[in-house]
Parts: C-alpha cells; sequence; structure tokens
C-alpha cells in the first residue's frame, strides 16, 4: 500500500523537517507501506522553500513540494496536492505540528471499514477562545445546513481514498466543506477523535473573519451539492414565485382599473408588482443560462498557472 500525504503550508518554517521527520518515523514503525510527503506551499514568505528543498535533497524518492507564486488560499493548495498524489490512500495535515502523526494509523484502520473519508474530531482544542468559538458556530451551521453529521468539519486531518478525491473540485474555502462535497457525490464518510497540541511554532492564519468566509462558502456548498446539475430549478423556483406574486399583484389592479376605473398608475403597489414581475423574469432567464453553462462547462484544471516551481 502507497501514502500520499498532502501537506498545505504558509510560513512554517521551523515546523516542516520536524513534521516528515514524525510521519517518517510513523509509518516505518507501523510497517504502514511505501509513503509520499507533497508540501504546498502557499507563498510563503520565509525560508520555507529553501527548508523544503533541503528535505527533498535528503529524502527525494519521499518528498515532493508545489509552489504558488502568491497565497491562494488552502483550498487550492490542496487541491494541487491532490491532483499529484500516487498512492491508495491520501492524508491530508496541517503543517504547524497541531496534528500527531502517530494516529494514522487510526485513520487507515477506519478506511478499512468501509468508508471513503475518515474525518478528524479535534475534541479538546488547544487553541484561544477567537479560534474555537467561530469555529464551533461553523459547525453547527454547517451540520444542520448539509445534514452531514460531522462535528469538527475544520479539523485538517483527514485521510481519504485517492478515488474520493478525484471528484473534488475545491476553491475559495471549499476545503471546509469536504466531508459534505464527497457525500454529496455518494461517498462514506465518518470521524474519529485525534489529539491536538498546542501551537509552538509561527501564528494561526485563521480567525473571526473565516466565520464570514465559511457562512458564504456554505451557501455556495448548498447550491453545489443540490442544485449544481440543475440551476434552473434553483432559480427558477425563486424566479416563479417572484414572478407569480408580481402578476397576481397587477391582476388584481388591473381588475380595479377595469371595472371600478380606480387609477392605479401612481400607486406604489403597481411599480412593487411590475419589479416583482421583471425579478422574476430576469432570474428564471438566470437559471436557464446556467443550465446552458453546466451542459458546455469543461473540467479545466486551474491551478497549473499558480504552481512556479516544482520538485
Amino acid at each position: 500500500m502507497q501514502l500520499s500525504f498532502v501537506i498545505p503550508l504558509c510560513n512554517e518554517e521551523d515546523t516542516l523537517r520536524p513534521l516528515f521527520e514524525q510521519i517518517k518515523a510513523t509509518v516505518e514503525d507501523q510497517q504502514l507501506g511505501s509513503f509520499e510527503v507533497i508540501f504546498i506551499d502557499d507563498g510563503s514568505t520565509d525560508d520555507s522553500w529553501e527548508q523544503l528543498t533541503a528535505l527533498k535533497q535528503a529524502h527525494p524518492d519521499n518528498v515532493s513540494a508545489l509552489r504558488f507564486r502568491r497565497n491562494q488560499g488552502k483550498a487550492a493548495a490542496l487541491a494541487a496536492g491532490f491532483a499529484a498524489v500516487k498512492g491508495e490512500i491520501v492524508v491530508s495535515m496541517d503543517a504547524d505540528l497541531q496534528d500527531e502523526p502517530t494516529e494514522i494509523p487510526k485513520f487507515i484502520k477506519k478506511l478499512n471499514e468501509g468508508y471513503d473519508c475518515v474525518s478528524g474530531w479535534k475534541q479538546l482544542r488547544q487553541d484561544p477562545l477567537g479560534k474555537t468559538l467561530p469555529s464551533r458556530v461553523f459547525n453547527w451551521a454547517t451540520a444542520a445546513a448539509s445534514g452531514v453529521k460531522i462535528h469538527d468539519f475544520n479539523c485538517g486531518f483527514k485521510a481519504y481514498r485517492a478515488e474520493a478525491i478525484q471528484s473534488l473540485d475545491l476553491y475559495g474555502e471549499l476545503h471546509r466543506y469536504i466531508p459534505v462535497l464527497l457525500s454529496a457525490e455518494g461517498f462514506t464518510t465518518a470521524e474519529i477523535p485525534v489529539e491536538h497540541h498546542r501551537r509552538t511554532h509561527g501564528i494561526s492564519k485563521y480567525g473571526w473573519t473565516r466565520l464570514i468566509k465559511g457562512g458564504l462558502d456554505l451557501m455556495t456548498v448548498i447550491v453545489l451539492t443540490r442544485y449544481l446539475k440543475r440551476p434552473g430549478h434553483f432559480f427558477g423556483g425563486f424566479g416563479l414565485c417572484s414572478g407569480s406574486l408580481g402578476f397576481l399583484i397587477l391582476a388584481g389592479l388591473s381588475v380595479q382599473k377595469i371595472f371600478w376605473q380606480i387609477n392605479i398608475g401612481g400607486r406604489p403597489l403597481f411599480f412593487l408588482g411590475i419589479l416583482l414581475l421583471l425579478l422574476g423574469m430576469q432570474l428564471i432567464s438566470t437559471g436557464l443560462l446556467g443550465e446552458l453553462i453546466h451542459f458546455n462547462r469543461s473540467g479545466a484544471n486551474t491551478n497549473s498557472n499558480r504552481i512556479t516551481d516544482r520538485l
């Protein structure tokens, strides 16, 4: 069995070598098979790339690295790493040493029970309140909206079967919703408790702003998972409601004008009816346009023009 580790990073120069050594020791001690570690440097401004270059020279058969021109976000980094994997089992981890590599066998054992994706659950998080509170709100909202019963969508420690990640198209902040996206494609997901260490190097890249971004992307995920193949149903439903209400308002006003000669030209309700009718027509047209785009769309790889170096 070959394992592929995908590790996105940004300004983590002090953690890269210790992390690799811990992964290597775990794989060899547990006799998990051959392995590769793919690091994705997401626009680091410190010496992270120099550290990766040294790791590649020391372990040419086990280390590869990709480098973005500038910071593109974790979703883009994961997408680039997933596209480069060769293993049957893919494990994603953060580069900050807060994940515990010795727990890798637990993920593989759970995958062997028949699951396609196993997500870590940081039950006892070693993070400040400014990071944990937004995460709790986000996790609750995501579980409620998606129906996927996972406690910790934000955990970067996950394991997948290779065929599962091939169905993913990650961008924006969609890395948080990987279990939701996979579940929508029919893949099975599970969750296991994992240990979480306090950060000892570098600074956290997350805070309250990700709650706003995550909320916007949650709406995107709902549309993608429920209406991706039928955008006309999404826009058409709203358009039909708006257009029907506008039509009923105008019809009622027209009856008043015809039978009772009531002046309707200056009434606010008249303009509201016109607005709702036009809005409904626009939404229905947008839905039809979405159907045409979906029918003709192509799955081009958008990450190829972001990578400047390969090792």
